[in-house]
């Protein structure tokens, strides 16, 4: 009797482990295209019986933390992890990341080759793409026309900041320029960064010696504070990517410097006032176009310590593909497909038609370098970012200096004096640079 209930017991056991082991977990973050893909999930699950998509779903910050320290730990808390293209060559060398299997019908050389060299190392995919940008000028042509100005199709920020001074009219709640203020390495600094670039100058010289104090990071910044002093919104230093979408979308923003997904929202008559009348043109340079646009992609990445590493594969492969774009074409239209990392989605007549900054985000993207991107020969890779473990610190604190600036708590070179001092300290600490 003994021996039976122990016997049944152990079936019960296996039978539910065996139902248990086809839950997938996924971390996200909670942006519009990775919550369309938790709505067309089932579409996964109606093709792949006994499998439940058990969702993770993060504010930006939060994800990094949990997914960093889950990997770091191998922890194995997800099966599949949405990771940046700062993260992914990174932790591909540290051997954290399995290699992403792919077959002829998903067609790896259709992917946009910036985004498919930044998940490349050693000649493998360690992640794959599921919607990429660059930053662009996008703008109210109907203030700038009726200003009797002309915005070039490749402005300087000379040109923006003489087209917001004549746009600015904060008592019709037009403010002239929107740019992110909120502390952060992915928010404000990732715009500061590219007018740092643009400007001639770096983060980090060839001996990692840390570069604040020089005079592009002056003028960079000097000019930033003072367009956002006189042209932007108030607040704004608490302004990042959703609280200048907002203010956009409702019409109080003459000119918005920002990712080239933000151009699908703006231009959509269903979320945007002015819809009609926003136009797109490319990131504003100075000194010299290298670096003057960024690059990012969030990508799906299976964590070596997944233990389910052939199921995440085959999600990332469907979520990921020509076919999943094409069923978000059919399921809520074209104009919100995710876009910046596939050929053959600007490729198509239909995206084109609804997409009216299609070659503006597209050429953007094919401009982009990550392994050229400042005027001075640099050790780092990326744009926007240094690809080094030690950049988040550096970053956010740098970040905070420059929303200081900004709010008026401190001026320029006290700001810029402190970020030399902490990037010096971090730097030291982590073995690059001996002061």
């Amino acid at each position: 009797m003994k021996l039976k209930i122990c016997a049944a017991a152990i079936v019960g056991l296996l039978g539910a482990a065996g139902s248990q082991a086809e839950d997938l977990v996924i971390a996200t973050v909670n942006n519009g295209h990775m919550i369309e893909m938790q709505k067309l999930g089932k579409n996964f699950e109606a093709a792949n019986p006994g499998v439940s998509l058990k969702w993770v779903t993060l504010e930006e910050g939060v994800l990094r933390q949990r997914v960093t320290t889950d990997i770091a730990t191998k922890g194995g808390q997800f099966d599949v992890m949405t990771i940046g293209l700062y993260e992914a060559p990174i932790w591909s060398k540290k051997g954290w990341l399995a290699p992403i299997k792919t077959d002829a019908a998903y067609d790896v050389d259709d992917m946009l080759p910036a985004i498919r060299n930044g998940l490349t190392t050693d000649g493998k995919l360690y992640a794959a793409p599921f919607y990429a940008e660059s930053s662009i000028t996008m703008y109210r042509a109907d203030l700038v026309k009726a200003a009797g100005l002309t915005m070039p199709s490749n402005p300087t920020w000379t040109d923006i900041a003489n087209i917001v001074a004549k746009i600015h009219d904060p008592a019709k709640g037009v403010y002239g320029l929107c740019l992110r203020g909120k502390p952060g390495w992915g928010d404000n600094m990732a715009l500061i960064t590219t007018m740092v670039n643009t400007f001639g100058g770096q983060w980090f010289d060839m001996a990692w010696k840390p570069q604040l104090e020089t005079k592009p990071w002056k003028d960079a910044i000097t000019l930033y504070v003072d367009l956002m002093k006189k042209y932007g919104p108030p607040g704004a230093s608490a302004n990042s990517f959703n609280e200048n979408l907002a203010l956009f979308n409702e019409g109080k923003c003459g000119v918005w410097i920002d990712a080239s997904i933000a151009a699908s929202f703006v231009s959509d008559p269903k979320q945007s006032k002015v819809a009609d009348k926003a136009e797109f043109v490319q990131a504003p340079t100075a000194v010299t176009p290298k670096g003057a646009n960024w690059l990012w992609s969030w990508n799906l990445a299976v964590p070596a310590s997944s233990k389910k590493p052939e199921l995440a594969q085959k999600f990332i492969t469907w979520a990921t593909s020509k076919d999943y774009v094409k069923l978000v074409a059919k399921e809520v239209g074209w104009q919100s497909v995710p876009t910046g990392t596939r050929k053959s989605t600007y490729a198509s007549p239909e995206f084109q038609k609804v997409a009216r900054f299609a070659a503006t985000e597209l050429k953007a993207i094919e401009t982009a370098n990550p392994n050229d991107s400042t005027l001075p020969k640099s050790p780092y890779v990326g744009v926007q970012y240094a690809a080094i473990p030690e950049f988040q610190a550096i970053g956010i604190a740098v970040g905070q200096q420059m929303s200081s600036a900004l709010a008026g708590k401190t001026t320029v070179d006290a700001a810029l004096k402190t970020s030399q001092t902490v990037a010096e300290r971090e730097m030291s600490k982590g073995g690059y640079y001996k002061k």
